[in-house]
């Protein structure tokens, strides 16, 4: 056994190139597991960058000098926090209070409706079924009312660190665009000459994770934007906030599309009942889903990512249970270079039989 395990051994990291590489991956995954709280605004910093890099080299192509591609990137990017800050913020955070003030008369309409099922299927229900669940379901929220008072009082203490941010985060950006060759080059002084591997894995995880990045933040746009029409032209209360999460929820593949239709349902069957209204906003807020699923998403993501649906599924459970936000967004991308990994890995010469044989 202890032969086999030797062999296998000197199969897997007789190559520098591997050792080189595992260490990589190694300090990689602990500078983020132990620091990676401490380093989130370097961090969001370094993401930012590279997202705007995908966009200086296009203009580069075309071009374009890279100060003024890089200025035009950055400007792109401040215009966009601004808008948001300004913008989207302050109209989510009003809609959200609405939506608390309003919360008990949605439930009280809900608890009506669950009531009245009994009349209508009594062989299916039992009305002391349903009091049991709306029961249930009564304690669920207000557990998570007070969950949400709770983040909202703890948040308030956390401004000072957004406005540091606010601050911090701009700035790295810039000079991680700016000095972009002066970085990398002082980064090479502490690498190996020779690091083939691990350039191999990185040439092949660059395109796709950067295309995919770039990608899911179009797709959250498109997604969001395409929402937001239908929804404030029927003039469904709270536009502006579904909206915004129908467009995050493109983070979470399969699951988040799910999510989020509960909640765009029961404020849609509360506003308007099983009317019309109801049915021509559902049918739009579907097509838009299906749109999304059967046309967008091939077109950005056909060469990005060639994965399992249950391996991505598992890939977002993973990473988001590591990293919370920060891991169910990079999930697949993290999945991306696992991947890459397994590909460039040296493969095993001889079968394990042959191995087991052999000891």
């Amino acid at each position: 056994m202890i032969k086999l395990i030797k062999k296998w051994f000197e199969q897997h990291f007789s190559d520098p190139q591997v050792i080189i590489l595992a260490v990589f991956l190694i300090l990689g995954f602990l500078l983020v597991l132990f620091w990676g709280k401490i380093l989130t605004p370097v961090l969001a910093g370094v993401i930012i960058a590279y997202i705007l890099e995908g966009l200086v080299r296009r203009l580069q192509q075309l071009g374009v000098p890279r100060c003024v591609a890089f200025l035009s990137s950055y400007f792109l990017f401040i215009t966009s926090l601004v808008f948001i800050l300004i913008g989207l913020i302050p109209l989510v955070i009003s809609q959200l209070t609405q939506l608390v003030k309003e919360f008990p008369g949605m439930l009280q309409k809900i608890q009506q409706l669950l009531l009245s099922i009994p009349e209508h299927y009594p062989v299916l229900f039992a009305d002391k079924e349903i009091k049991t669940m709306f029961g249930s379901f009564t304690s669920e929220i207000v557990g998570v009312g007070q969950k949400l008072v709770t983040i909202s009082l703890s948040s308030a203490v956390d401004i000072f660190t957004v406005m540091v941010y606010l601050v911090v985060v701009p700035l790295l950006v810039f000079f991680l665009l700016k000095d972009k060759t002066e970085i990398l080059n002082w980064l090479r002084r502490f690498l190996p000459e020779k690091n083939g591997l691990a350039y191999q894995v990185w040439e092949d995880v660059d395109i796709k994770m950067g295309n995919y990045i770039r990608g899911k933040l179009l797709e959250i746009v498109i997604v969001g934007l395409a929402t937001f029409i239908p929804l404030k032209v029927m003039g469904l209360n709270y536009a502006a906030t579904l909206s915004l999460f129908v467009g995050l929820s493109v983070i979470i593949p399969y699951v988040g599309a799910v999510a989020v239709t509960i909640p765009v349902t029961i404020i849609a069957w509360v506003q308007w009942g099983a009317s019309s209204d109801f049915m021509y906003l559902m049918i739009a807020y579907l097509v838009v889903q299906f749109m999304d699923g059967n046309i967008l998403v091939p077109l950005l993501f056909s060469e990005v990512v060639n994965m399992h649906p249950a391996a991505i599924i598992i890939a977002v459970l993973f990473f988001g249970g590591l990293w919370g936000v920060w891991g169910v967004f990079f999930a697949i991308p993290l999945a991306t270079l696992v991947q890459a990994v397994i590909n460039a890995w040296p493969t095993i010469k001889e079968p394990v039989a042959a191995l087991i044989e052999s000891d």
